[in-house]
């Protein structure tokens, strides 16, 4: 299993490097960044910067979307830096969340969704494509470029969009139930669609925090419950608090949800995410000793999951990612 990192592109930005420099070292093999330009610094601005001091770290968003960024823009910037520095980067993509909801906007629909991955995919590669209606090329781009697109989702909708459309599956929780959920549903979609399963890419996305204080470690991480809540409520919407097309053990426990303080967005402390109970965080994270860990991603890995993507947002992002390293041999 490939072990990546993410990090939120807080200032200053040669901070984020050097911890991404170092992760390569460690055998990290995908450096990721939250793609929210608002809340944070501007991460296609600090790509370049980590692919001039690695040499094999793999960078992209996890995730960007296509409401706030125009999808020739995105394919052009991927595009750039293939030609400066190789086929080294990805781009996660999905509906949208904190970029979106921080400016009062709502996340895109699937359908544009879909049409944005195939249309970035296709311009990037040097491919002409039907962008709304108007044929576009990028004439510079050299042939052989490749970029993958990873899509980011929870839904039935989603996640069949996933098997039809897209390189990979960004998971953003590591609770094994769900894992396997959304996996055998991503499979599926794919075999219905007559694409080859095995052919896409499945990676898990969750905080980790190594150490012996299960309660400080929760603390820490219980923002995440808190940011999966907010696209667990758009499924609650959509189809109901009990609904056989969504698992109980993603959607149940939103119901003490009341708002979210995006200015606290994935941040220890966040006070709006007070309501995720103890047993959320420990099924959507990997927290405990390094044995702990151990024994989660070999359950992860036995479940199709190819690589596991970091969250280090806490107190403790330098000792994880050493941790990490460790596990990477």
């Amino acid at each position: 299993m490939d072990i990546g990192l993410v990090l939120q592109t807080d200032p200053p930005a040669r901070a984020l490097v050097d911890r991404m420099v170092r992760a390569e070292g460690l055998g990290f093999s995908h450096g990721w960044t939250f793609d929210s330009h608002v809340l944070w610094q501007e991460p296609y601005v600090i790509y370049p910067r980590i692919l001039e001091r690695t040499s094999r770290m793999v960078v992209g968003p996890m995730v960007t979307n296509p409401a706030t960024r125009d999808w020739s823009v995105i394919a052009s910037m991927h595009a750039t830096l293939h030609e400066t520095f190789g086929n080294r980067t990805i781009c996660g993509i999905g509906r949208g969340d904190s970029a979106v909801r921080v400016q009062g906007r709502k996340p895109t629909t699937l359908a544009r969704l879909e049409a944005s991955i195939h249309a970035i995919r296709e311009l990037a590669e040097g491919r002409e494509v039907d962008v709304e209606g108007t044929p576009l090329k990028i004439p510079w781009v050299s042939p052989g470029g490749k970029l993958p697109v990873w899509m980011a989702g929870y839904g039935p909708k989603a996640l069949d969009l996933v098997g039809r459309a897209a390189d990979g599956f960004i998971l953003q929780l590591a609770d094994p139930y769900l894992v396997e959920w959304t996996i055998k549903s991503v499979r599926a979609a794919a075999e219905a669609a007559g694409r080859d399963p095995s052919s896409i890419t499945m990676c898990v996305a969750a905080p980790a925090y190594v150490g012996d204080d299960l309660a400080h470690a929760r603390d820490q991480c219980r923002w995440f419950g808190g940011m999966v809540g907010n696209h667990v409520a758009d499924l609650v919407t959509r189809y109901g608090e009990s609904s056989a097309a969504v698992p109980a053990e993603l959607t149940g426990y939103i119901k003490g949800r009341d708002g979210y303080d995006y200015s606290h967005h994935g941040k220890a402390g966040n006070r709006s995410t007070d309501f995720v109970p103890d047993e959320v965080v420990d099924r959507f994270c990997l927290l405990g000793p390094v044995s702990a860990h151990r024994e989660k991603l070999a359950q992860l890995a036995g479940l199709g999951v190819d690589q596991f993507a970091v969250y280090a947002m806490h107190d403790d992002v330098d000792g994880t990612i050493d941790a990490y390293g460790s596990l990477t041999t």
